[in-house]
């Protein structure tokens, strides 16, 4: 496994990161491709074995059963200090008006439970699910950096916003001398670019770490466009949201991949990670893994050197989609 600062920081964590949104209570009624414990343990202990040291759940991943499984997993099978625990909040936790947000008072009552669920006494990295529209950034920013200031949370992130907003968390942050964001997770694959307009260039020069999420577009980057639908491509509701407008343009994208692929005799997922890992500023990619050839061949990736002519043949069919994954 290869390892690299986390932008600016001194953290040092692996070229992937391990997602575990498909790890939790089936029951939750989250996803139907949930993995229970049973099912999830040999990924995780592959991953670990395989020098994977970073973790990524949130509190709002099966009703807060993925944060709890990690947890369980990480005292079997791990030092808590060797590793990297990232989790995020601001989806609902609750039915009531405070159980959502980033307000001082959802924070201040989502951290604490988060870090229960974990069974540790901090965090690694804390995340900014979404920016909320809800509450003043000031105010978001300010209670941030009171937990990091109390111990319970070492660093901060934020997932999936504008760049502007971004830029915005930035200064503030150093106008008022509270603790600095030091990642990005946001929606970058080979199906979907828009990140390239501002928000890398804004990482590359701020030294912010970058760990796109949905590197293989929900598994769309993993086979032959016409293939049969999983389980999961049939029921994520989420997916047809961000992809389903776009299909026609998509599917060049997915046959200039095949086309790659073939050439080298690889698994397009393989292609497409080796794509994402060679981009600029791109950290670790957060892997999904529901098989254990999933986490294969993410490794794998991380081996393989694509030459000027195949990143072109990649990126020529893509064409400009509207901004997804940013909603609230």
């Amino acid at each position: 496994m290869k390892y690299v600062n986390f932008g600016n920081s001194g953290l040092q964590v692996s070229r992937l990161c391990l997602g575990c949104m498909s790890f939790g209570d089936p029951q939750s009624g989250t996803h139907e491709w949930t993995l229970d414990e049973s099912r999830a343990r040999p990924i995780f202990q592959a991953a670990l074995e395989a020098g994977v040291n970073f973790f990524d759940t949130a509190n709002s991943y099966s009703a807060g059963t993925s944060e709890a499984m990690l947890g369980r997993m990480l005292r079997d099978y791990a030092r808590r200090d060797e590793v990297v625990i990232a989790t995020k909040v601001y989806w609902p936790m609750r039915k009531d008006a405070n159980g959502r947000g980033l307000s001082r008072k959802a924070i201040m009552t989502e951290v604490d439970a988060s870090l229960r669920r974990l069974g540790t006494d901090y965090i690694d990295l804390y995340q900014m699910h979404r920016w909320d529209n809800a509450t003043p950034i000031e105010e978001t920013l300010e209670v941030l950096h009171d937990v990091v200031k109390a111990g319970k949370v070492r660093y901060l992130g934020a997932s999936s916003m504008h760049a502007w907003q971004f830029s915005k968390i930035l200064y503030l942050a150093r106008l008022n001398g509270w603790s600095r964001f030091v990642s990005m997770q946001n929606h970058l694959n080979l199906l979907y670019r828009e990140e390239e307009r501002e928000m890398l260039g804004l990482c590359r020069d701020q030294g912010i770490a970058v760990m796109p999420w949905s590197p293989l577009a929900r598994g769309k980057l993993t086979r032959p466009w016409h293939s049969e639908a999983t389980i999961r491509e049939r029921t994520d509701a989420f997916s047809k949201k961000i992809y389903s407008a776009t299909e026609e343009q998509d599917r060049k994208v997915v046959e200039a991949l095949g086309a790659v692929a073939d050439a080298r005799g690889l698994p397009y997922a393989q292609i497409a990670l080796a794509w994402l890992l060679h981009k600029q500023g791109v950290t670790s990619p957060i892997i999904g893994a529901t098989k254990l050839q999933h986490l294969q061949d993410a490794i794998a990736a991380l081996d393989i050197e694509l030459s000027g002519d195949e990143i072109a043949a990649l990126q020529a069919p893509y064409v400009p989609h509207e901004v997804s994954g940013f909603g609230s």
